[in-house]
């Protein structure tokens, strides 16, 4: 499959993967100077870029492991979501989960995005569902014996 992507800065860089079977594009952070997020705090970093994804599928921003397990850095909706019909700049809201401040360099990897197929569903209201084993059981239900 080939994206469609604009460069929306001349600093923006476009997503790469870490490796040939990776599943996840690295996401740089297009930004002028260097920002510090404060602990628990969230700040939009933007990418310079803009994709078209093709109807069918959506671009999922998720964290990279290293930012995260390290810096305590992730996106701060955990998984953001790139519709196929959006065509403005991919940001990401970047949140310290840490006790420290953490640095954002421009160019630096930020999030990861992968593009994945979805399934387009209509709801059809009833009044019973069909019974499961499981049941209502929610939480920590299946671990039990």
């Amino acid at each position: 499959m080939i994206l469609q992507i604009k460069k929306l800065t001349d600093t923006a860089k476009i997503p790469e993967r870490g490796s040939s079977m990776a599943a996840g594009y690295d996401l740089f952070a297009d930004i002028k100077d260097e920002v510090i997020i404060k602990p628990h705090t969230t700040f939009m970093v933007g990418t310079g870029v803009a994709v078209a994804i093709p109807e069918g599928y959506f671009g999922g921003i998720y964290a990279r492991s290293g930012l995260s397990a390290k810096e305590g850095l992730r996106p701060a909706n955990c998984t953001g979501v790139v519709d196929a019909d959006y065509r403005g700049e991919i940001k990401v809201a970047l949140h310290n989960d840490s006790e420290e401040k953490r640095t954002i360099a421009p160019g630096q990897k930020i999030a990861q995005m992968v593009v994945s197929p979805f399934l387009s569903v209509e709801f059809s209201q009833v009044e019973e569902l069909d019974d499961t084993d499981r049941g209502e059981g929610g939480f920590g239900s299946t671990g039990k014996m």
